[in-house]
């Protein structure tokens, strides 16, 4: 009998990178693992996949130094850009591509190589403790998302200076979809259009697509793809990714702990929210909402038992929930429950609860137990 456990299959993993470089065979590979690989534990997804990609993507830079300290030595993208000075200083120390997406960070960035270039004529740079190496910059531009990223007629002012930034190495753009998953909106056709159209005086290496983009998209793959979430076998919206080849990579599990007679008229857990129409029995699942299974899931959410499906019943409590087993049911203590997986699809379950499946993956606490198999 175990508590709650995220299952992550190796396998499934690789499989689903070899589909995504094949979806895009000419395009290069960013792995985007971000929030902790999407729940799935960045240290072991990055040492599965390290020798399939050409780079990560990452958020944050506490993320990008979590994977240095793997040992991996290739090129580690932030996606969001260095926040501050200090981050900036970093990013130039460690060697990682940046985003720039604002005029505050391209003027943190002069002001950095100014900086950098009179120590260096002064000789006092031989003296550092750390030295500081120019960069690969990735451009954000803002063609129809109106998130992050500049302007496209200021586009051509923000180039000129980055060139001539003695700590920029090269120059390459980038954007994002914000309806990619919409085939009929007409939306993600202009942003390409923009996107193109900014890029043509400029011969530079292009990113515009992620998971969605990659599927759908193929026009718009470039010279580099930014695939997340479809690498775990998840559905960037509401069609299972089974589907079209993928599998899923992560099971979440626990265990029955207890199994209860449950008589009709009688309510179950805090607040009496479910009354059972009938006599029944009732299992105990340990899980709940301090393992980030969340607390507002309603009645009826599936959750796997031998193989069928049982409905959630009772308000999710911190550390368990209950099911409805049936009144004729086998189940028993210790009996293995599956809230989602393979045989039971997180887009199912996301479905019933009301949210994406990105919320369910991400909003896992530590306090989950992680296995890693092939």
């Amino acid at each position: 009998m175990k508590p709650a456990t995220a299952i992550i299959n190796g396998s499934a993993l690789r499989h689903n990178m070899q589909l995504i470089k094949s979806l895009a065979p000419h395009s290069k590979i960013c792995a985007v693992v971000k929030a902790n690989a999407y729940g799935q534990g960045i240290s072991q997804i990055i040492s599965q996949l390290a020798p399939m990609v050409d780079a990560f993507g990452v958020a944050r830079i506490k993320e990008a130094l979590t994977i240095q300290e793997t040992g991996y030595a290739g090129k580690i993208v932030l996606l969001e850009g260095f926040f501050d000075k200090e981050e900036l200083l970093k990013t130039l120390s460690r060697r990682f591509d940046t985003v720039i997406h604002c005029f505050e960070q391209l003027e943190l960035l002069e002001q950095a190589a100014n900086e950098w270039l009179a120590e260096q004529q002064k000789g006092f740079w031989q003296r550092k403790t750390k030295l500081y190496f120019p960069v690969t910059v990735w451009l954000k531009i803002d063609t129809g998302m109106h998130r992050l990223g500049i302007h496209p007629v200021q586009v051509a002012a923000f180039y000129q200076r980055l060139k001539a930034c003695a700590l920029v190495e090269s120059v390459q753009f980038i954007s994002h979809f914000s309806r990619a998953d919409e085939l009929d909106a007409g939306y993600t056709e202009k942003q390409i259009a923009t996107f193109e159209d900014v890029c043509r005086p400029y011969d530079v290496q292009r990113s515009i697509a992620a998971s969605s983009g990659i599927l759908y998209w193929q026009n718009a793959h470039y010279d580099w793809v930014r695939p997340g979430i479809i690498m775990h076998g998840i559905s960037p919206h509401e069609q299972p990714i089974t589907e079209l080849g993928f599998k899923p990579v992560m099971t979440l599990c626990s265990s029955l702990i207890a199994v209860r007679t449950h008589h009709a008229g009688e309510p179950v857990g805090y607040g009496a929210g479910w009354i059972s129409p009938k006599d029944t029995k009732i299992g105990v699942v340990a899980i709940g909402y301090g393992d980030g299974y969340p607390r507002n899931t309603p009645e009826g959410t599936p959750v796997l038992i031998n193989g069928r499906k049982v409905p959630i019943v009772g308000r999710v409590s911190m550390d368990m929930m209950t099911v409805d087993l049936g009144a004729e049911s086998q189940d028993k203590v210790g009996d293995e429950v599956i809230l989602w997986g393979e045989e039971l699809l997180i887009e199912e379950v996301a479905a019933a609860i009301g949210v994406i499946n990105y919320e369910l993956i991400t909003k896992l606490t530590p306090r989950v137990l992680t296995e890693y198999r092939d």
